[in-house]
C-alpha cells in the first residue's frame, strides 16, 4: 500500500520542480521531503529522482507516478470536501499561496481571523509569484490563492479554477522629493520617456507590466536598478536613483525623501482569489474568501 503522504510529497517535487521548493509549498524542511521521497523508492523498489547538477529531475517511472498521485489527492480533496460540507464549519487544513505584497498587506488579518473565527482550520500560507499560483492551485498544490493581474494584462483562469474579486489595487508614480515630477497633482505617462526606472526583474508580473505599459506609451524604459522587494526600491528611490510605479497595497509608509504622485489614468491591478471549482463546497473556502473581501475592503482596496 503507498503512503499518500509520500506521494504527495513527490508530486510537490514534480510540480515546483524540486526539492526545495515542494518543501515550501507543503511546509516541511527539505529533509523531511527527501525522507518521505526515499521511503517511497523503498516501498516502491524503484529510482524516483537523479541528481542534475545541484538539482534533481525525476525519472519517467516517477513522472507516471506523479500524474497518478495527482489523481489520488483530488479524490481525498473530494472526500475532504463532503465530510467538511456535511460538518458544516470550515476544518481540516487549508493552504492559501499569496503574492508577496498581498502576504504584507493583506493576509495577516486575514489569517488571524481565520484562526480565531475557526479555531479546527488550520491554515498555511506561503508567498508565490502570481504567475505560478494558478497552476498551483490548478494541480492541486495549494488550496487557495491571492493573485492579480494588470488592467492591460488579464489573469487568465483555466478549466477547473474558480476565481471571485476581491478588490483593485491602485498604483502610483513615486519619485525622489527633489525630482522635477514632484509636487505635480498628475503625471501623463508619455511624460516619463526620460527616467530612469527602478522595478522587479524581468519574468516577474509588474516588470512585465511596466515595460508593456510603457512601451504602450511609445518608448523603451530606461530600467537602472531591480529589486523583488517593494522596501527595496523605497531605499532605492530615497537615495534619488531613479522613479518606480508601485502600487499602494503593501507599500506602508513612504520614507522621508520620497512622494507620490498621481499617474492619469491610475494603473489598477485587480486582486483574485482562485480555487479548484471541485473544492468549491468547502467552508473553509468560503470562510477565507469572505475574510479576505472584508480586509480587502478594510486596507482600502476598492
Amino acid at each position: 500500500m503507498l503512503d499518500l503522504a509520500r506521494l504527495r510529497a513527490l508530486h510537490a517535487v514534480s510540480v515546483h520542480g524540486s526539492v526545495a521548493g515542494a518543501a515550501a509549498a507543503l511546509g516541511y524542511t527539505p529533509s523531511a521531503v527527501s525522507q518521505q521521497i526515499t521511503k517511497l523508492e523503498r516501498e516502491t523498489r524503484t529510482t524516483l529522482l537523479e541528481r542534475r547538477g545541484r538539482g534533481v529531475a525525476l525519472t519517467e517511472e516517477a513522472l507516471h507516478l506523479a500524474a497518478t498521485a495527482q489523481q489520488l489527492l483530488a479524490i481525498v480533496e473530494r472526500a475532504e470536501t463532503t465530510l467538511e460540507e456535511r460538518r458544516g464549519l470550515p476544518t481540516g487544513r487549508l493552504s492559501i499561496g499569496a503574492f508577496a505584497s498581498a502576504a504584507r498587506g493583506l493576509l495577516p488579518g486575514v489569517l488571524a481571523e481565520l484562526d480565531r473565527e475557526h479555531p479546527a482550520l488550520e491554515v498555511r500560507m506561503t508567498e508565490v509569484d502570481p504567475h505560478l499560483s494558478v497552476d498551483l492551485v490548478a494541480k492541486g498544490v495549494i488550496d487557495l490563492a491571492v493573485a492579480h493581474d494588470w488592467d492591460i494584462a488579464p489573469l487568465p483562469a483555466p478549466e477547473g479554477v474558480a476565481q471571485a474579486v476581491i478588490g483593485d489595487d491602485r498604483c502610483d508614480l513615486l519619485v525622489p522629493v527633489g525630482h522635477r515630477l514632484a509636487g505635480r497633482d498628475a503625471v501623463r505617462r508619455e511624460e516619463l520617456a526620460k527616467e530612469r526606472w527602478i522595478c522587479q526583474p524581468p519574468g516577474t508580473v509588474c516588470h512585465d507590466w511596466l515595460v508593456r505599459t510603457l512601451r504602450a506609451a511609445g518608448y523603451e524604459p530606461d530600467i537602472r536598478h531591480q529589486a523583488e522587494e517593494n522596501h527595496t526600491q523605497l531605499a532605492l528611490l530615497a537615495a534619488g536613483l531613479g522613479v518606480a510605479m508601485i502600487p499602494r497595497l503593501g507599500r506602508g509608509t513612504l520614507p522621508p525623501g520620497v512622494a507620490a504622485v498621481r499617474l492619469n489614468p491610475v494603473p489598477v491591478r485587480r486582486l483574485y482569489a482562485l480555487w479548484r471549482t471541485e473544492a468549491a463546497r468547502r467552508p473553509a473556502i468560503t470562510a477565507a474568501v469572505s475574510a479576505l473581501r472584508a480586509h480587502g475592503a478594510a486596507v482600502g482596496l476598492s
